[in-house]
Parts: C-alpha cells; sequence; structure tokens
C-alpha cells in the first residue's frame, strides 16, 4: 500500500484540542471526498447536477493530511461523505491510510455515508481497512418508487450491497429522508426490514438545502408529527442510547430493533454538537446551517510541509462555531447549496 503522508509524528497527543466558544469539545469530522454521485436524488440535488472542476477537487494525499491534521488536533471520528464517497477513483487508498489511526488509538471509529450501489464491491475492503459500520441512504423498498426517487438508481444494487456488507461483518444503520407523501406510506415496510435484518433505521427531516426541485415547506414533515402516528401502530419505547451523532432513539418492541429521529428543524440539537465539516474542495464549514465556510485548500497547498497556518485557520474557524442553524420548519433559512456538496 501507498501511504499518501507520514504517520502523526511523535508527541502529537500534546496538541490542543479544539473548543468552540461556547466549550463545545469538537470531536467528529465528516469528510467530503467529492461532490459526484451515482445518483440524483430529488432531495440531494439537481438532475443536471454542476460539479466543481477537478482541479479544484481536493487530492486523496490532501483529504489525508487534512484528516490527520484534525486527528492530531482531537478528532475522535471520521465519516466519509460525498456525493457518494465510494465513486471517487481510488478512494481505498484513502481508508487505507487512515487505517493505523484506528490501530494505534488515535482515531476511534472511521465510517461512510454511502449510497449502497458500490457497496458489493467495496465492502470486504472496508472490513480490512478497519470500518465497522456504515450508513446506507435508503427511502424506500419499491423498486419503482426507489428509481423515480433517486432518478438513476437501482434498487437491486443497494440490496446486493447491503448484502455483501452483512456478510462482510459491517454493522449497517438504514437512513431515510422523510419527505411528506412519501414516508407515510414507507415508513412500516422500512422499520419491518430493517429491524428483521438487524440493522438501526433512523429518518431524518428534510433540510431546505439548494434548488433540487424538491426542497420548500411542501414537503417537509415533522418528525414529531410522523413518531406520533408511528405510537398508533407500534409500541415506541425511549432509550438512552446515543451515537456520536444527532439521533435520539426508540425501541420498537414489536421488533425489538431501534428506530432514530433526526430533528434539526422541528427540535433543535446544536447545543451539543461536537462536528466539523469538510467538503470535497477543501471548505470548512463548522455548521452545515450556515454559508460561510473557511477555505483550507489554498493555504494547504501554498504550505505542502508546513501545517501550523492550516492548524491556524482551523482553530480560528472553530472558535467562531455559531451556536445553531439558521433553519425554520418554514423553509426559512436556505441554503444555496445542495446537499451534496458537503454530503449531509
Amino acid at each position: 500500500m501507498l501511504h499518501l503522508k507520514p504517520d502523526i509524528p511523535a508527541g502529537a497527543d500534546a496538541a490542543p484540542v479544539l473548543v468552540d466558544g461556547f466549550c463545545r469539545q469538537i470531536r467528529y469530522l465528516r469528510l467530503s471526498v467529492t461532490d459526484r454521485c451515482d445518483m440524483r436524488c430529488l432531495y440531494c440535488m439537481a438532475e443536471h447536477a454542476t460539479f466543481a472542476p477537478r482541479r479544484e477537487l481536493l487530492s486523496l494525499e490532501e483529504l489525508y493530511r487534512l484528516a490527520a491534521i484534525f486527528i492530531r488536533r482531537g478528532i475522535r471520528k471520521i465519516r466519509l461523505t460525498g456525493g457518494e464517497p465510494l465513486v471517487r477513483k481510488d478512494v481505498m487508498r484513502l481508508v487505507a491510510d487512515l487505517s493505523p489511526h484506528l490501530a494505534d488509538g488515535s482515531l476511534d471509529e472511521l465510517t461512510l455515508t454511502t449510497n449502497g450501489s458500490q457497496l458489493k464491491r467495496f465492502a470486504g475492503d472496508l472490513v480490512s481497512a478497519g470500518v465497522r459500520r456504515v450508513n446506507v441512504s435508503l427511502d424506500t423498498l419499491d423498486a419503482c418508487r426507489y428509481a423515480a426517487i433517486t432518478r438513476w438508481g437501482r434498487l437491486e444494487r443497494v440490496m446486493e450491497g447491503i448484502d455483501a456488507a452483512q456478510a462482510a461483518g459491517l454493522h449497517v444503520k438504514l437512513n431515510a429522508v422523510a419527505v411528506k407523501g412519501q414516508i407515510e406510506t414507507e415508513v412500516d415496510s422500512l422499520i419491518a426490514f430493517a429491524h428483521g435484518r438487524g440493522m438501526d433505521l433512523t429518518l431524518i427531516e428534510e433540510m431546505p438545502f439548494g434548488d433540487t426541485g424538491r426542497n420548500g415547506p411542501g414537503s417537509f414533515l415533522s418528525l414529531q408529527e410522523l413518531r406520533n402516528s408511528l405510537a398508533e401502530r407500534w409500541t415506541l419505547v425511549p432509550v438512552l442510547d446515543r451515537t456520536s451523532g444527532p439521533a435520539r432513539y426508540v425501541r420498537v418492541a414489536e421488533t425489538g430493533g431501534r428506530l432514530g429521529f433526526i430533528t434539526p428543524l422541528s427540535c433543535d440539537f446544536c447545543a451539543g454538537c461536537d462536528r466539523l465539516r469538510v467538503g470535497s474542495t477543501g471548505q470548512l464549514y463548522t455548521c452545515m446551517g450556515h454559508e460561510e465556510p473557511v477555505s483550507l485548500r489554498d493555504v494547504l497547498r501554498a504550505n505542502p510541509e508546513d501545517d501550523r497556518q492550516v492548524e491556524q485557520l482551523i482553530s480560528r474557524a472553530v472558535m467562531g462555531k455559531p451556536r445553531g442553524h439558521g433553519f425554520g420548519m418554514d423553509g426559512g433559512g436556505a441554503l444555496k447549496r445542495p446537499m451534496s456538496a458537503l454530503g449531509g
């Protein structure tokens, strides 16, 4: 395996951790490796999306270098996102080079969010690199509806990917976006499918991202409303289980499985946010719901052997991390960028 950059040097554990102006320690980085995708989900991007020129994308070496800087500064979990991360050429080089940080304890978890289309190909390699779980986006079990929601996707490929992931030993969690007029007829079958296969299911409120043809108050559904409806058919038992993400869980008594709710609009979870996001072009977002990123790419490229200026940029950006997002349930606070530009 060709290593992209040397491991973090000895003594790196003495580097100061990242703490924002509200005394929140930053432990979780969502790192987008590409803005490309092999699907065009209605709530995520336009069918004829415009992507960043390839020269503007961070190289795999640059992505690793940034990840190593963040690990040195106290990041304990990295989630690779996209677009679709597994369509990035040679992305497994990056996964393999992050793997030693799992082995030496400087990183607690390396995971990714995927649409599942490439999992059949990569599941075994992910496990070999130390990845233990993945999130798969799946909004329906109906092949025709799936094709309509994703525009280009094929449900059978995703099901083959889930099969391969579980066979390889990956823990799979399903994510479904709660689009009004769709999820209401899908959610019961998704619960039964996920829990029947030993998978968690997490429902996510649709957020007002760029113009994809779906975003806006007309397609927003409060998960509290959906939860109330589910409680009429299922026995939902609150649990204290938490991951490093924003989901709040219940256990469904009839299935024994966990059901999560991510409610950025109807129930603000920002107070405990410990996350940063870096886009595939090197834009650092301290909050998903704000449009003022800090560009790390040019400084990274201008100082190929010295990380100090990049670290200073990151530290200043983290100190300016807002208390919370500006999204509103009425569609207020909508962003210009599509979800695919940052991986959600």
